[in-house]
């Protein structure tokens, strides 16, 4: 295996250890945001309960699986070609 395989072997292994993490963080939140929300009282309906369990899992999962892409893409050498030239490529002219 290639040093580029074992650093892409190991940067999804982080990401996938990552989405773990936000996946139980997705489960607290949710428990909490759904027990805040038959403490405060406010009407059982169903559709209540799936709208405000939906938001938090679609938001939580959301914006860790976009976190963890961004470190992914840092980790496994994609962020070093940004910026840099390419000779094959012509630059548009200067005005």
């Amino acid at each position: 295996m290639s040093s580029a395989q074992s650093s892409a072997t190991a940067s999804w292994a982080a990401f996938r250890r990552l989405m773990a993490w936000i996946g139980l963080a997705t489960l607290l939140a949710l428990g909490a945001g759904l027990w805040w929300l038959q403490a405060s009282g406010a009407p059982a309906r169903w559709e209540l309960w799936a709208a405000a369990a939906g938001g938090i899992a679609g938001t939580m999962l959301l914006t860790g699986a976009l976190m963890g892409l961004v470190f992914l893409s840092n980790r496994s050498g994609h962020d070093d070609q940004v910026g840099q030239a390419d000779p094959q490529i012509e630059t548009w002219p200067e005005d």
